[in-house]
């Protein structure tokens, strides 16, 4: 079970875009770019170092790097930051993101990915349905939508992998680190070693 969801987690990071979506682009495109993204994985002549930085430069624009940090941080402690420490902050958890997704690629055995449905999600949100088909079991994995009024855009801010929360995950993993640590030695731990594989 280990094993299956560390390549959740890999192919959590597929679905790829070079912007930001509309509404009534978000199924059509994805399923338009999954094909590119799982050709990439396939690539004999990439070791997972390229094929994670080939990937990783389309998808940068789809995800919400600076909400999903500071969802994960949890509000009160994201207000009690200064401007640099909450910017330092997102950029060592957009890392931590996409090296744990780079990591994890040598796991990817050719599993097909279906996108389902997209559905309305907590009121005014959205989320994508999709399921990765293994050679003996299909698990579930839903993007959730948040639209930037701004930009009239949608970015996804969390993945929902068997049901379970990435980012509530982390929340969970940074609360139980600052029961014990300052924030700055939190920063450390997160620097020099992976704490959720």
């Amino acid at each position: 079970m280990k094993n299956i969801i560390k390549v959740l987690l890999a192919l959590t990071f597929i679905f790829s875009s070079a912007h930001a979506l509309k509404k009534d682009e978000i199924k059509s495109e994805m399923n338009k770019k999954i094909d590119a993204a799982l050709l990439v994985l396939k690539k004999k002549d990439l070791n997972n170092d390229q094929k994670g930085e080939e990937i990783i430069k389309i998808i940068d624009d789809l995800f919400d790097y600076k909400l999903m940090a500071r969802i994960a941080l949890g509000k009160k402690t994201w207000k009690s930051l200064s401007k640099d420490k909450q910017a330092e902050f997102v950029k060592i958890f957009e890392d931590k993101l996409k090296n744990s997704y780079i990591d994890k690629l040598g796991l990817y055995t050719d599993q097909k990915v279906n996108i389902i449905d997209l559905a309305p999600y907590k009121k005014s949100r959205l989320q994508l349905k999709s399921e990765v088909v293994g050679k003996d079991e299909v698990y579930k994995i839903n993007y959730n939508f948040y639209k930037n009024k701004k930009a009239d855009e949608w970015f996804i801010y969390d993945v929902d992998l068997l049901g379970v929360s990435i980012i509530q995950t982390y929340r969970k993993q940074f609360a139980g680190l600052l029961k014990e640590k300052t924030f700055d030695e939190m920063l450390d731990v997160l620097k020099n070693k992976e704490t959720t594989n």
